[in-house]
């Protein structure tokens, strides 16, 4: 019997709609004596858009990207336990986050392969993430808490590697950005809250609480997770229907597209897609070059600049060690007040662009970038020269408020003209922008402390805004010319 014959893309079911993903008629045989062995075919429903298990992913979010930040809360008291420098104990942030950038190399193609779906490499490693965290508390030297800091950021990363993907399982293609942007506030949410709910357990209980308190949110997470987190990858709903009507049919000769496309790649194109196109897509596509590295700064900056909050609130402000914390909600409600005008704008503008077969000019994703370029520089310029003891420290807050405006409408735009810009090879091009990303944020906050004292808070957050503005072209170029160079890619769609 002849193969149905299937393109070898598994990348690109993370792009599509779900729902036509699972309506493709999954090739089965006849198993009765005396019959011929042609191929006949079983119309396969698709699977319900649960939106419920959208909430249930933010949780799963949050739970994971408060950890990089709730640590930061207790480095006094790293420092002082194991009598190590205020450098070496941001280690545990840098490796935590170096974690972050390896991990979606092997967790993005995992979710990808039809026998394992999404739910597993979640619930696996949110698993292995709160297990992880007690060698951590019980460290007896600095190495072991650094070394564990860093395995439990590669653990905890698959959803950074995959959360795109699940949104699109989730909604279809022109309500996909409704869904990123939520799980873009969970994202935000987590390192907001870090410090506030870490803050008051260090000042009271020692550092050790800060894990213990992520222990419980990520147990509890875990728990409601397990039991109650539907799989949203059609390729896996459609291999385990494929597999009870094998076993219905007691035909073993029953085969679906992606079961028949798994197995028909080698393992050298599995390792091209794990290892080598992600860095292949970031430095030789100039879309994903320019883009990853504007998204990689923001992130870097982001980082750095968390760690100019003790200097301006404790040594400036004089606030507690708990209640400087509370400077962080101005970067949460920036992301509540942004939220609202995208979404009038993509209903309003966006929606009605696109064609009748649900597909949208990829340049038309990077407008709300235009806004979102200015306010980074204006944050950090207004951060940094109103951080002083003649003006009152809400100054600072509201200023900052403008920098997760900034990098809601930067991170919303990017990802989605990545997306729908590289359909074919979307695993990897968030892969990379994920590794390119993480490494910055990594790096940056190491030399933070030592800027921020000889600069001084005015000139070390200009310095800062003077860096975002020189990257302010890059979506305005790439929203004139884009079009041009994808037409230049060997990998880009070139039919919008």
């Amino acid at each position: 019997m002849a193969k149905p014959q299937t393109q070898r893309n598994p990348q690109s079911q993370t792009k599509k709609d779900p729902s036509q993903s699972i309506k493709k008629k999954a090739p089965t045989t006849s198993s009765s004596p005396g019959l011929p062995t042609t191929p006949v075919t079983r119309e396969i429903g698709p699977p319900p858009k649960n939106s419920s298990s959208h909430s249930k992913f933010a949780s799963l979010t949050t739970s994971v990207y408060i950890g990089s930040a709730i640590y930061t809360a207790g480095l006094q008291g790293v420092e002082a336990k194991f009598h190590i420098s205020p450098v070496k104990a941001l280690l545990g942030l840098t490796l935590f986050v170096i974690g972050y950038a390896l991990g979606p190399m092997v967790w993005a193609p995992m979710s990808e392969i039809p026998y394992i779906g999404r739910n597993p490499v979640y619930v696996g490693t949110l698993f292995a993430f709160v297990l992880l965290q007690l060698p951590i508390i019980y460290a007896s030297n600095s190495s072991m808490l650094l070394a564990f800091r860093f395995v439990t950021g590669l653990v905890g990363s698959p959803v950074l590697a995959t959360g795109g993907a699940t949104v699109a399982d989730i909604y279809e293609p022109k309500k996909q950005a409704y869904g990123i942007g939520v799980w873009g506030i969970a994202a935000v949410f987590g390192p907001a809250m870090g410090p506030l709910i870490g803050g008051f357990a260090a000042e009271n209980e020692g550092w050790k609480w800060t894990i213990w308190e992520l222990i419980w949110l990520s147990g509890f997470c875990f728990v409601f997770l397990f039991f109650f987190l539907p799989e949203t990858s059609s390729s896996n709903i459609l291999y385990r229907r494929t597999v009870r009507i094998r076993a219905l049919t007691n035909n073993p000769r029953v085969k679906c597209e992606p079961e028949i496309e798994a197995e028909g790649m080698s393992g050298k194109e599995i390792g091209m897609m794990v290892f080598i196109r992600p860095f292949t897509l970031s430095f030789t596509e100039p879309i994903c070059f320019l883009l990853n590295l504007y998204l990689a700064l923001i992130y870097g900056l982001l980082y750095l600049w968390f760690e100019s909050f003790p200097i301006v609130f404790l040594d400036i402000y004089h606030f507690t060690l708990g209640t400087e914390g509370l400077a962080f909600l101005g970067i949460l409600m920036g992301s509540f007040i942004i939220m609202i005008p995208f979404f009038y704008y993509n209903y309003k503008y966006v929606e009605p662009q696109f064609n009748e077969e649900g597909r949208l000019r990829p340049e038309i994703r990077l407008q709300p970038a235009f806004v979102g370029a200015f306010l980074i520089p204006i944050c950090l310029f207004w951060f940094g020269w109103s951080a002083r003891p003649s003006i009152h420290w809400i100054m600072p807050v509201i200023g900052s408020s403008l920098f997760s405006m900034g990098s809601f409408l930067l991170f919303m735009a990017v990802l989605a003209y990545l997306g729908d810009a590289y359909p074919k090879y979307i695993a990897s091009v968030f892969a990379g922008n994920d590794l390119m990303r993480s490494s910055f944020g990594a790096a940056f906050p190491l030399f933070a402390d030592a800027m921020y004292h000889k600069l001084g808070v005015g000139w070390a957050s200009s310095l800062l805004g003077f860096l975002s503005i020189a990257f302010i072209p890059i979506p305005f170029v790439l929203y004139f010319y884009g079009r041009n160079i994808r037409g230049a890619s060997k990998m880009a769609t070139h039919d919008l």
